[in-house]
């Protein structure tokens, strides 16, 4: 990535077009510190604004992409963007392109990439029915608050407003799930655009951007000049309002932090954990966000989401005082809005979010601050209170979530033929501390967000949208991202085979994730809900199922089943295995029984519940 000589005057991975006025030094693909994405800055590329080139769009948005500090882009071919994909050719040595099998599963790959880099994750799809595809993942990036960069294929201008071959209108289709749609239409503006794409997308509250590419304008030639590297920005609590959070935080008797949301580093988590030491704190995380705290730790009491504890639900509601760092405080991290009353909770409120639109748009807390992540966790680090008067407290609440881990109501005289407290315990003792483990969404996922000790930032890929299908695509993304450590997803059997056939990009571009599919042949959450609202009444719900070992053989990895508990460990042991050795999938089946329908409850149960009612 260096220029070829002291003479040369070519960028670090441009193409020889770009004449920049003076030589360049290091390349922006040297700096992939995912703790602290803006290190890209550092990066020397040609003079923003000075070199100029004359090209087709396709090479010059190619650039730009380079640019941008762009190092992986996952999609879908399509004919309107060949210009593009030939740009990104001329690339390869630089920027990976992952050749996904659906453009859902390439934006949940994008989805992944930048949780588990700090970087926006670039997701290339072509018009109409790659479009509408790759937006469940701009869904799932828009509530999680995720930066990503959404390139959109468009029919050619001169063919605009007749409804022609694929032709959407973006704006309208991705307005509402997105921070910025926007369409380009001239060659000459894509760096720009690019440019004020990656700034938008990695600003304030985070989120996923779209950007539509008329065909005609990607094969046109334009002179453009080249863009600098965006530079995110966030805001910072003032000293005002540190000290306001210090001054409630002495006055409390029974406080609770709660932490979520993106935009987390290391740094901000070892700073976090700092604050909260000092204090004598409990700590509990957002649905969805259990990674943000090292759950092994003694100052960790759970996690506030669907299936809460319901000891700590009740200290949620006992609290006197909540400081929330980082989660928007939606639906499923408040139980429905109940843990905490709308639109003043009963209990006072430090409400801390990258996004200053997000603060009291719902609850009106006691003192919001706007801030990054880093900045809060900063200015937090050598705050010190008397924590008196409920440091004694911290021990019984932890008491009370190692007994949340123990073996479940539901297998209380009984021995079940597999186990599934025990294969979580199984997966816990033999898997690696720091295995990333993904979940799409289903019941199932229960037993990963109870039972899995998470030890910190990074280990946690899963969409708090609910989105199906979210796991596999998200496990094949950490593999290829982070290859020195295992990728484990947990996946219904309804849930994985909407996004199963990216085995086969993990195949072709030497991911090797572990994939561990609960089998029990129906889309079990509905069924519950369904067993409980309409007892006795199944409909439409049961799933006649493939064998799912041979389905991971056919891609070239290891397919095993599991129908008795013993035979889990030595199943487990022989994947692990085998991915090291030959850098491919492994795919558990477990056979469940159906009535395990949650870890407390069984389905006969749930309907006697309803049948009584």
């Amino acid at each position: 990535m260096q220029g070829t000589g002291p003479g040369n005057h070519t960028g670090p991975g441009l193409s020889p077009e770009w004449q920049s006025p003076r030589p360049t030094m290091r390349g922006a693909l040297q700096f992939q510190d995912p703790d602290h994405p803006e290190s890209i800055l550092n990066a020397q590329t040609p003079q923003a604004g000075h070199a100029t080139r004359i090209s087709i769009g396709g090479h010059i948005l190619a650039d730009a992409l380079l640019a941008q500090g762009v190092d992986t882009i996952f999609g879908v071919p399509g004919e309107s963007y060949l210009a593009v994909l030939d740009g990104l050719w001329r690339h390869r040595e630089q920027i990976r392109f992952v050749i996904c099998r659906q453009e859902g599963g390439a934006a949940f790959m994008a989805d992944a990439y930048a949780k588990l880099t700090g970087k926006p994750g670039v997701v290339m799809v072509t018009r109409g029915p790659g479009a509408t595809n790759a937006s469940i993942g701009v869904h799932a990036a828009f509530q999680d608050s995720v930066p990503m960069v959404l390139l959109v294929g468009q029919v050619g201008s001169n063919f605009a407003d007749r409804e022609a071959f694929q032709e959407m209108d973006y704006r309208q289709m991705f307005g509402p799930m997105a921070k910025w749609v926007a369409q380009v239409d001239r060659a000459d503006r894509l760096p720009e655009y690019l440019a004020h794409a990656f700034q938008t997308a990695t600003s304030g509250r985070n989120g996923p951007v779209v950007l539509a590419l008329p065909e005609d304008m990607l094969t046109a030639q334009a002179e453009a000049r080249h863009p600098a590297c965006h530079q995110p920005v966030r805001a910072a609590p003032s000293a005002t309002q540190i000290g306001h959070l210090r001054d409630r935080l002495a006055a409390a008797q029974r406080p609770l932090v709660l932490l979520g949301g993106t935009g987390w580093t290391t740094q901000a988590c070892a700073d976090l954990r700092h604050f909260i030491e000092a204090n004598q704190l409990p700590v509990t995380c957002a649905f969805r966000f259990q990674d943000l705290y090292d759950n092994r730790l003694p100052h960790y009491v759970g996690d506030v989401g669907i299936g809460i504890n319901p000891k700590l639900a009740a200290r949620v509601r006992q609290a006197d005082l909540i400081i929330a760092i980082g989660p928007r405080l939606g639906e499923m991290t408040t139980s429905g809005y109940t843990l905490l009353e709308v639109p003043r909770p009963a209990q006072a409120l430090i409400h801390v979010h990258a996004g200053i639109e997000e603060l009291g748009s719902v609850y009106q807390a006691d003192l919001m601050i706007a801030s990054g992540m880093p900045e809060i966790a900063a200015a937090l680090k050598d705050l010190r209170v008397d924590s008196s008067a409920w440091a004694a407290d911290l021990a019984p609440a932890r008491a009370d979530y190692e007994a949340w881990q123990g073996r479940p109501a539901l297998y209380q005289g009984i021995e079940p033929e597999l186990d599934l407290w025990q294969v979580m315990r199984t997966l816990a003792q033999i898997a690696p501390a720091d295995a990333i483990i993904t979940n799409g969404a289903g019941n199932f996922a229960t037993w990963a967000h109870r039972f899995w000790p998470y030890a910190g930032l990074r280990t946690q890929l899963a969409s708090t949208s609910g989105a199906m299908g979210y796991g596999v695509p998200a496990a094949v993304a950490a593999s290829l991202c982070a290859p020195d450590r295992t990728a484990i997803c947990i996946a219904g059997d309804g849930d994985f085979l909407m996004t199963g056939q990216e085995l086969a990009t993990a195949v072709q571009h030497g991911g090797a994730p572990l994939v561990i599919v609960f089998n029990n042949g129906m889309y079990g959450t509905i069924r519950m809900h369904q067993e409980r609202e309409y007892p006795e009444r199944e409909h439409g719900t049961r799933l006649i199922n493939p064998d799912f070992a041979r389905y991971s053989e056919a891609f070239g990895g290891l397919g095993l089943r599991v129908d008795r508990t013993a035979q889990f460990e030595p199943a487990l042991r022989e994947a692990l295995a085998f991915m090291q050795r030959e850098r491919r999938p492994a795919l558990i089946e477990l056979s469940v029984d159906p009535q395990h329908i949650t870890p407390n409850l069984s389905l006969d149960r749930i309907r006697r519940s309803a049948q009584q009612r």
